[in-house]
């Protein structure tokens, strides 16, 4: 153990372990649980806004614009580029705890008015708001992830929060059908929210009885309350270093030199992390969100749902959420896979390059799968594949690395930029993709698809050294 260890133990000649070095307990997976909720309601609320707005396509006439569609569609990963980076600065100075309760409960009001208030504007105000919850949860849940895990099970555990997020997609996709199948009617949209609002209020209710980021109080200084917390987590047995600066090997910057250092200085200090971060991750975005939010107007366009004339348009909503749940359940294989990779030693830049490319490969085959009229089976079996790449490679990994790269002094800046870069590129991404079905239908939201994956693989595979 390191002569710096915090070694004062509760009981007298108890045997101590140290947190860097000590195997998985109970509460580790506890702490993971907590955490990953954040990724969990991120997907939830996108699937969510992407059933919705067919929907309101119906009770439209004749039905909403291209750019409606984007704006809300949008909306909440505007609200996560913001939060992001807001709330990871907060956090930075203020502490992570506070701001890990608030997210839930700001979640929670927005939703809540969403599902009391049927309006279109009112549903697009309150989807930003959320968006700002998430992005908070985006900034933080990592960073508790990787200072509490040991060094062995880091980037295992951060991807297994990641991995979350196809719960998030299957979970809202399988309850918004069993509604769609009981209602069959546009109009009871708002009330699709409340399924936002109850996975939030899990979310406050579990981390009532959590604490303080260790590695943000040994940041300041205030090594005797991190110990404190350190032993609140995992138990009064364990230590920890407070050299340690959990998921970097980069040394912690000095408190006095982070107070001094700007935003556009950060950005020159940390350029190559910021692009090797932050790009792949809009790239990403542009498949998650992009394709994500509007996955049962796409498989309308393409001609994949159950179509017979006359029938009511909710018919075809409802079967289109059927398929894209069908999509969604091959995520989480695809989260799997990669952490698989990831816990076998895999480069995670190497993951995402090819994860990347097989992405493109993927949408390659969609493309004349839908043009050429093949059995739409195969142009299924192509969307899952896509999916199941993006979630080996790039959604994952683009969680993983950011945390990796930075000093824990910098993590919440650092982790708040990547993530509101990602959520740049995602909400070009829906709001261009409708524009793109007007102007040229499926065949160029594929063909733009596939082009964005390619570069995806092009930086990271550029950038990859900047990676330890």
């Amino acid at each position: 153990m390191s002569a710096n260890a915090i070694t004062r133990s509760p009981a007298a000649g108890r045997h101590m372990v140290d947190l860097a070095t000590m195997p998985l307990r109970p509460a580790h997976f506890m702490i993971v649980g907590v955490a990953s909720l954040g990724q969990l309601i991120g997907t939830a609320v996108a699937t969510i806004a992407g059933i919705i707005i067919p929907m309101l396509n119906i009770l439209f006439r004749p039905g909403l614009s291209g750019v409606m569609q984007g704006v809300i569609g949008a909306a909440d990963l505007v609200g996560i580029c913001l939060g992001s980076v807001l709330f990871g600065k907060l956090s930075d100075r203020y502490g992570y705890l506070f701001f890990f309760r608030f997210c839930p409960m700001l979640i929670l009001a927005a939703a809540a008015v969403a599902a009391l208030v049927p309006d279109v504007a009112v549903l697009t105000v309150c989807l930003f708001v959320i968006g700002l919850g998430i992005g908070g949860e985006y900034s933080l849940d990592s960073d508790y992830i990787s200072e509490l895990m040991p060094d062995r099970y880091r980037s295992l555990m951060v991807g297994v929060a990641k991995a979350a997020c196809a719960l998030g997609n299957i979970v809202a996709a399988a309850v918004c059908f069993w509604l769609l199948t009981r209602w069959h009617d546009a109009s009871r949209w708002p009330s699709l929210m409340w399924i936002v609002a109850a996975i939030a209020a899990l979310m406050l209710l579990l981390r009532i009885r959590f604490y303080q980021s260790p590695g943000w109080l040994i940041s300041k200084g205030r090594v005797a309350e991190a110990e404190t917390e350190v032993r609140r987590f995992l138990g009064d047995d364990v230590t920890i270093d407070t050299t340690r600066d959990s998921g970097s090997t980069n040394a912690p910057a000095p408190a006095s030199a982070q107070k001094k250092q700007g935003f556009l200085s950060f950005l020159a200090a940390n350029w190559r992390k910021v692009v090797v971060s932050g790009i792949p991750w809009a790239c990403e975005g542009l498949g998650v969100y992009g394709i994500g939010v509007f996955l049962p107007i796409l498989v309308m366009a393409l001609g994949l749902e159950r179509f017979t004339p006359g029938e009511p348009a909710m018919l075809h909503v409802t079967d289109s959420v059927k398929i894209t749940l069908y999509i969604s359940c091959i995520i989480l294989p695809g989260f799997v896979a990669g952490l698989l990779l990831i816990r076998r030693g895999r480069s995670v830049t190497s993951i995402q390059t090819w994860g990347f490319l097989l992405c493109a490969v993927a949408l390659g085959v969609l493309m004349p799968a839908y043009h050429l009229h093949w059995n739409k089976w195969i142009a299924i079996g192509a969307f899952m594949a896509f999916e199941f790449f993006l979630n080996v490679g790039p959604h994952l990994v683009t969680y993983v690395l950011p945390p990796k790269i930075y000093p824990v002094a910098q993590r919440g800046l650092g982790v708040g930029i990547a993530a509101a870069i990602g959520k740049i590129g995602a909400v070009a991404g829906v709001f261009v993709i409708p524009l793109l079905l007007h102007a040229g239908g499926a065949m160029l939201v594929l063909g733009v698809s596939a082009a964005v994956m390619a570069f995806g693989a092009l930086v990271t595979f550029l950038f990859r050294s900047t990676v330890p």
